[in-house]
């Protein structure tokens, strides 16, 4: 691919996704990034009344004050901007959701764990209560003792108490599991995206039975979802060799890092370059 090929590629996912970089960077600040190189530092930066400004390498913006790095071009800074922050804001977003997970199944195997211990009192009191109850269901034509409720609870307190062991360590270590995942993806880590590609898929035959014992909303989008962020992360990251694998992926952010600089450089032309941020909200230029 051409790098003006490139370069407009970026420019386009630069406009369209800007709304990604203004959130950033009035979440986070600007990036600012200094080149050794003369002639591209004197396009990244214009004099101001009130001092130097610095052209934002995620956001385009002229910002106030010292650059937050300095160096050759080519070292600067990976800044994470339009596609490449949608991309992070949604490998996030799923970290969010395992970790929600997470934290419930480690809690159930706690609750089962509690159980195991109790579970003697607790179908004593079962037993006792039930046929205080019937007197009150029966007028209603309910007839307690046949209910598919009440069936499940009596097989689940005739459980062993090896089986519940066992269904709780099952519980800790799906638990776990998440955690994990949902921590390589927080800090967007090589090893997160494998580990969430692996860990998903492993479950997805489990819910395809599922599916195929009892149709339900929840059980079609969950397996929607996961066989969607499987397939989104084996193309998207280029994961086992997809798409160029690894050595595309790194050349792709590298390539961006090159035309960030670039760009910001070649926008400084215009003839109204100066949009400098005087602490006013991201994206205003003034009153």
């Amino acid at each position: 691919m051409q790098a003006s090929e490139v370069g407009r590629r970026a420019a386009i996912w630069s406009t369209v996704l800007v709304d990604w970089n203004l959130r950033a960077c009035a979440r986070r600040g600007h990036a600012t990034y200094a080149p050794t190189e003369p002639e591209l530092a004197a396009r990244l930066t214009v004099d101001t009344p009130v001092g130097p400004a610095w052209r934002c390498l995620r956001c385009g913006d002229f910002a106030l004050g010292e650059p937050h790095g300095r160096g050759p071009a080519d070292d600067a800074p990976i800044v994470l901007r339009g596609r490449a922050l949608r991309d992070a804001t949604i490998l996030r977003l799923v970290a969010v959701e395992r970790f929600f997970k997470g934290l419930f199944v480690l809690i159930a195997a706690f609750g089962v764990l509690k159980f195991k211990t109790s579970k003697d009192a607790i179908a004593r009191s079962f037993d006792e209560y039930i046929p205080l109850l019937k007197p009150l269901t029966s007028k209603i034509g309910y007839q307690i003792e046949d209910s598919a409720v009440v069936e499940r609870i009596r097989h689940l307190l005739e459980t062993g108490t090896t089986t519940l062991t066992w269904i709780a360590v099952g519980l800790a270590v799906y638990g776990a599991l998440q955690l994990t995942e949902g921590v390589g993806l927080w800090l967007l880590k090589r090893w997160g995206e494998y580990f969430a590609v692996v860990a998903t898929a492993m479950f997805i035959p489990l819910e395809v039975y599922e599916l195929i014992e009892k149709v339900t909303v929840t059980r079609v989008a969950l397996l929607v979802l996961n066989v969607g962020i499987v397939v989104w992360l084996l193309l998207a990251k280029r994961l086992f060799g997809l798409r160029g694998g690894r050595a595309a992926h790194e050349a792709e952010r590298h390539t961006v890092s090159l035309i960030e600089v670039e760009t910001a450089a070649a926008h400084a032309d215009l003839s109204h370059p100066a949009k400098v941020d005087l602490g006013l909200p991201v994206g205003r230029t003034g009153p």
